[in-house]
């Protein structure tokens, strides 16, 4: 019979020898066939390679005087007849003898067979015995390679169904090996991203290119709490021929390295945040402010819905009383969200003062100068962290995990808490949380102390300084009035600077508007006593050059002050108004058909400069006429020069006939900034 082969396309007969495709074509097993007087009646291709003799050269032949040596001819016989007689097969390796001479050791497996007519025959199948061995020995090694490996590896079919796992990937995904084999990839591989491994899997068989170390996280079964790492490796396996059987993948556990390289990260992240927050926090002397900036650092960063609260009797400068079980007043300053949630309906709203009685953790935090850490929060920790029930059920529904509250202490007081919880986030906190919201609290701590002490200075400062102005002008003959005083906006302090509307005799009036160099408690201190004497001296119906020369022996005897001021006499008789500069910003003047201007005065020397006379200058005033004395914060900025800004101020007094108080607040709101360094005065009159 004539063995054919199939390997063109058309359905004719290939030419071509068939390929190895399999592991009895690596070994090249040869089959003999002799009759039962011992001569060969088959040979097979594989049998001339292994023993050199051709078909025409074995066929026919003796087989022992072939190829065995005369000394192994007796035991030769006596194992041929033994399988011809009893039917049981013999393997072994046995020397033969090769065509070059050579003895070669083969490889046998001989058995009995019998035809149709009952003849018997033995068949040898032979290989050779160094090539075997070697073909053993690598497959034992690949066995116990793949048995022994700690890495996990798994081969696969091209349609991605398992054919083989090894121990290590046995316990990756707590599933046995038997159990693995026929299975889809996903049925056991429960990792995230189980889409771009299959896609990659696709790739690797598609184009044979190895992809290595792809990168996947996920929490094995053996291990559902704990996230782990593995570094997969994807291969195409063939065979000899070049036909795909099917891709391997290994699985090398990395979590050691991931866990290190997160926690690396993560010390990265807090480092930066702290960095972030010496920069972030603090900023302005605004308490609210500065509790503002602490929870914007802190969400979404550190926790998912964060609180300040500091005690009412912090804000108001009061010192604490000695901490007992009993309730305590917060004022809460800011409340933040990473994200829309239920909780912030459950957390006390910006500038509103709530009562926590003593058994609450906020509470607890703040008496024993402490944090407060509960990771895992539980339906009895709720009520403890809430303020009401109704504040207990929408922490329920917001899915409040964990919980944290920090303590805020300067330089030994405790001023309130930072309050954290997390809800999305699904990690609790730890004590690397409560180290990090510590550190963060104690730099806002110190940021609020500075700006409440401030702020309790600044109020004193201009409390002193409103009630050292006067009231609202009273009427005056001939003078429609309205005046303003603003504070600083962003300065430290209060400044100096004043207006006064004085009576005088003959029912002339006496406007004045000076600036203390300076600010703080002495600078209005300095103003309320200067504005004393500017009364005395104005009662004495001084020209208005001689009380500034009085004023001016008075400011030399104030240490480091220089005052600017304006002070001007309008008579309703003759409709004039004497005006005296010392070094003070010019009057503006508006006249109905008119462009504003800028009264030209002498600008006269600053008091306290001393020994420099003062004199007056006489304008004219008429019906409607409009006249606006200032400080310099209501046009000097540090950006633009002094000439644009008065400049901007005549453009707001085009329309002479608006209302005196609307004119105010079009020209503070107009010419003012919220950030202005400086205090401002305002006096605006207008001739009746």
């Amino acid at each position: 019979m004539r063995a054919e082969s199939f390997g063109s396309d058309d359905g004719g007969y290939g030419a071509e020898p068939p390929r190895p495709t399999g592991l009895l074509d690596v070994l090249s097993v040869a089959a003999v066939v002799v009759d039962a007087k011992g001569r060969i009646v088959f040979w097979t291709p594989q049998a001339e390679d292994l023993f050199g003799y051709t078909s025409e050269e074995a066929l026919g032949t003796y087989a022992a005087r072939l190829f065995i040596h005369p000394e192994h001819l007796p035991a030769v016989a006596k194992l041929f007849a033994e399988v011809l007689e009893t039917g049981r097969s013999w393997a072994g390796a046995f020397p033969i003898r090769h065509k070059d001479g050579s003895t070669r050791l083969t490889e046998f497996r001989n058995m009995r067979l019998l035809d149709d007519l009952g003849d018997v025959y033995a068949l040898g199948i032979a290989a050779d015995h160094s090539l075997l061995q070697r073909v053993e020995t690598d497959l034992a090694l690949c066995e116990r390679l793949i048995n022994q490996s700690p890495i996990g590896i798994a081969l696969l079919d091209p349609d991605l169904h398992y054919l083989l796992v090894n121990p290590a990937l046995e316990r990756i995904d707590a599933t046995p090996a038997e159990d693995h084999v026929g299975r889809q990839l996903r049925e056991t591989l429960h990792l995230p991203d189980i889409d771009t491994i299959e896609s990659a899997l696709h790739q690797v068989l598609a184009t044979g290119t190895p992809l290595l170390d792809q990168y996947h996280v996920g929490r094995p079964p053996a291990d559902p709490e704990h996230e782990h790492a593995w570094s997969l490796s994807f291969y195409r396996l063939d065979d000899s021929s070049g036909r795909v059987l099917g891709a391997a993948i290994s699985f090398v556990d990395v979590t050691e390295r991931h866990r290190a390289a997160a926690e690396a990260d993560r010390a990265r992240r807090r480092l930066a945040l702290v960095a972030d927050a010496s920069t972030r926090v603090g900023t302005t002397l605004e308490v609210e402010q500065t509790a503002r900036e602490l929870a914007d650092i802190a969400a979404p960063e550190l926790a998912d819905v964060v609180a300040v609260d500091v005690l009412d009797s912090a804000l108001a400068c009061r010192r604490m009383r000695k901490p007992d079980d009993g309730p305590e007043l917060f004022r809460a300053l800011a409340l933040k969200a990473a994200y829309p949630s239920v909780a912030l309906r459950a957390a006390d709203p910006p500038g509103d003062l709530a009562a926590y009685d003593g058994d609450r953790l906020v509470t607890l935090c703040v008496h024993t100068a402490r944090p407060v850490l509960v990771r895992h929060v539980g339906e009895h920790d709720l009520w403890r962290i809430a303020r009401d029930d109704e504040a207990t059920s929408l922490l329920a529904r917001a899915g409040v995990h964990s919980y944290l509250a920090v303590p805020l202490i300067a330089h030994g007081e405790v001023l309130g808490a930072l309050d954290l919880k997390r809800t999305r986030n699904p990690v609790p906190f730890d004590q690397d949380d409560v180290v990090l919201a510590g550190e963060l609290a104690s730099r806002a701590a110190v940021a609020i102390d500075n700006a409440r002490w401030f702020q309790s200075v600044r109020n004193t400062a201009l409390t002193l300084q409103r009630s050292l102005l006067p009231d609202h002008p009273p009427h005056h003959t001939g003078l429609e009035l309205a005046s303003r005083y603003q504070p600083a906006q962003a300065t430290s302090e209060v400044g100096g600077d004043w207006y006064d509307v004085i009576p005088l005799a003959d029912d002339r009036t006496a406007l004045v508007v000076g600036d203390v160099m300076g600010n703080g408690i002495d600078a209005a201190a300095t103003m309320g006593r200067l504005r004393t004497a500017t009364c005395a001296y104005a009662d004495l119906d001084l020209d208005p050059g001689a009380v500034l020369q009085h004023l001016d022996k008075i400011t030399c005897d104030l240490e480091h002050y220089i005052v600017t001021c304006l002070y001007a006499v309008y008579d309703p008789r003759t409709r004039q108004c004497h005006i005296a500069n010392a070094g003070h910003m010019p009057p503006a003047l508006t006249r109905p058909g008119h462009a504003p201007e800028l009264l030209e005065l002498p600008a006269g020397a600053p008091l306290g400069v001393g020994g420099i006379p003062f004199g007056a200058t006489t304008v004219d005033l008429g019906p409607g006429d409009l006249l606006v004395l200032y400080t310099d914060g209501l046009v000097e900025t540090r950006l633009h020069p002094i000439d644009e800004r008065l400049n901007v101020l005549l453009g707001f007094l085009d329309e002479p006939h608006r209302p005196l108080e609307e004119t105010c607040d079009l020209l503070l709101y107009g010419l003012r900034h919220p950030d202005d360094h400086d205090d401002v005065a305002l006096l605006v009159a207008r001739v009746l």
